[in-house]
């Protein structure tokens, strides 16, 4: 009798408990839900933050690697519903992103650079990338048919790997590149993880997953390296945070100082093409060049 009255509470217990329901992976909405889950949320308008933070290393052959610099980012976001002319429903992803360049041994802002390679120092010109937009995506891949994450169960957790290489046309260089050569070529390598029971539950408007990235790529146009031999990779870990506000407080006060508007992710009917590393330098550029042609005009009439 006394195992009884322990089991019958037990048992009338479990059968109450609601049943959690999964999203499913095989249906372009569950698609879109677990993306809108790791990458933002599902609720239009609800600003998410991602923050990562490594190190950025140089290689040139016949000569041992060297760790260049630090690396401390974040990325503010939302998601926004939109709908296709089929009527169905998807999402775009909204965001401006920040990275900064430290020093490797002493962790604070770099402003110069030493380059070991030239002897020279130069500005550093950090990431200040506005926008960094998605195209509409509802759950479909290229071929028209349901896309298939890349998304692995192991045991409770899943993981998610995404390869994207990139080959395009360079900000800087001029129009034969598809003859001499001269294209932006990098490639970049996300992996995102977490919890498998989080990502599938349909309860849940957003979870908060781990990622890593690593990006391959050419010299950074700051480095004023020109054409010599070499590339630079990155090797970065964070994650998604639960508020904005839980950023590491250099980046805060970096943003705070020199890039307010990144406190906020850019309106959900952003429609401005996509800003990079390299169109941000262009614009850096032709900024001083302007402010110094000013200046030396000004100079002249005195």
């Amino acid at each position: 009798m006394k195992l009884l009255r322990i089991l019958v509470p037990v048992l009338i217990g479990l059968m109450a408990a609601p049943t959690i329901a999964e999203l499913d992976l095989n249906t372009p909405e569950g698609v879109v839900a677990v993306q809108r889950k790791i990458h933002c949320s599902t609720v239009d308008g609800e600003e998410k933050t991602y923050v990562w933070q490594g190190h950025g290393y140089a290689r040139r052959p016949g000569q041992p690697d060297k760790r260049i610099f630090g690396l401390l980012g974040m990325n503010v976001r939302q998601c926004v519903s939109v709908t296709n002319d089929k009527g169905e429903v998807g999402y775009r992803l909204i965001s401006r992103e920040v990275m900064l360049y430290l020093d490797p041994d002493t962790g604070e802002v770099l402003r110069t650079w030493d380059n070991p390679y030239t002897g020279e120092t130069v500005d550093v010109i950090h990431v200040a990338n506005d926008p960094v937009n998605g195209r509409p995506n509802f759950g479909y891949g290229r071929d028209g048919k349901i896309a298939q994450l890349p998304i692995k169960m192991v045991g409770d957790y899943w993981q998610m790997n995404l390869e994207i290489p990139l080959f395009y046309h360079n900000i800087l260089g001029g129009n034969y590149q598809k003859y001499v050569g001269g294209s932006y070529h990098a490639t970049e390598l996300f992996n995102y993880y977490g919890m498998a029971d989080s990502l599938l539950d349909d309860q849940l408007t957003s979870i908060n997953p781990g990622i890593s990235w690593v990006r391959i790529a050419q010299w950074l146009p700051w480095m004023e390296m020109g054409g010599r031999d070499g590339i630079t990779y990155f090797n970065a870990q964070g994650t998604k945070l639960k508020s904005w506000d839980d950023l590491p407080d250099l980046l805060k006060s970096e943003i705070a100082a020199n890039y307010p508007k990144y406190r906020h992710a850019p309106p959900g009917d952003d429609q401005r093409p996509n800003e990079t590393s390299w169109t941000f330098f262009k614009k850096e550029l032709d900024r001083r060049a302007i402010k110094e042609d000013g200046t030396a005009k000004k100079h002249q009439g005195h």
